[in-house]
């Protein structure tokens, strides 16, 4: 059975009925605005994105460069906060050794006052370079009313006690010989029971000194403990200035007399001032 084939002209017909249906559709699309309004939106769709992206990559680094910024001050800052406190801190110390040595030149004050001699302060600067003595450098001198012979005190707490005398005398300086040099020779007494001896050094601050020459009877009568002081009996030390303690009492059966060794009141390792008495004033001329 033969099949019948469709004219090629109507073929071609309806091929441009259909390229002409299908862009009918299209204008009408077009026409009607829907196909407009969609891509408006997807376009403000993606430019809303591209801005909130760039917004949020524009917040970051200017949130990031901000906090970077304030980190700076604020290191900055403590830094500044940091040397104030140590400033602080060097004040108050310097505040408290100021205190410190207001309250050490009141006493010193005060002693130089209660001494009832004439007296001249020093501080030591030195011990004597040439070891003719356990000698301790100060530093005032003739310039400064020293002389040769001169009696030294000084004071530590409470207790006030002979340091020695004065040796040598530059134009600014002078040298003390302490009571502790082996050359040293001090009548003394004990303070309560008035025994009399000759106290010398033994030539070193750390060995105590000994009182020669005390009568054995007083052996029943001296304590451990007991004070020593200058008897006054030569032009050198007024009398009464403390020494030492008794800390231990020696004497042979054979001997007519008692060794004392006597502990100095002062501590000579501690020493940093000393007041040089002017005994002329009340007593003549030293020799």
């Amino acid at each position: 059975m033969r099949k019948h084939r469709l004219p090629k002209s109507f073929r071609y017909d309806f091929f441009l009925l259909l390229v002409y249906l299908l862009l009918s559709a299209v204008l009408l699309a077009f026409s009607s605005g829907g196909f407009v309004i969609n891509f408006k939106n997807i376009g403000f769709s993606l430019f809303s994105g591209v801005q909130r992206g760039v917004y949020s990559v524009s917040s970051f680094t200017t949130g990031t460069i901000s906090a970077i910024t304030e980190l700076a001050e604020l290191k900055q800052k403590y830094q500044v906060l940091t040397e104030k406190l140590q400033d602080y801190e060097l004040l108050q110390r310097l505040n408290a050794d100021i205190r410190e040595e207001n309250q050490f030149l009141k006493e010193q004050l005060g002693f130089s006052e209660t001494l009832g001699i004439a007296n001249i302060p020093a501080e030591i600067i030195g011990r004597d370079p040439n070891n003719l003595y356990s000698g301790i450098v100060i530093n005032r001198g003739a310039k400064h009313g020293i002389r040769k012979h001169m009696p030294v005190v000084s004071f530590q707490g409470s207790n006030t006690g002979l340091v020695g005398k004065i040796v040598q005398v530059g134009r600014n300086t002078s040298l003390i010989m302490p009571v502790f040099d082996y050359q040293s020779y001090i009548s003394t007494r004990l303070d309560i029971t008035r025994y009399e001896g000759l106290t010398q050094g033994q030539g070193s601050s750390d060995q105590p000194l000994l009182m020669k020459y005390v009568k054995k009877r007083a052996k029943d009568e001296i304590k451990i403990g007991d004070l020593i002081v200058t008897s006054g009996e030569n032009n050198t030390y007024p009398k009464n200035i403390p020494i030492g303690f008794v800390v231990k009492t020696t004497g042979l059966d054979y001997e007519t007399s008692l060794t004392l060794e006597i502990e100095p009141i002062i501590d000579f390792t501690r020493l940093e001032n000393v007041f040089v008495l002017n005994i002329s004033q009340i007593d003549g001329e030293a020799d």
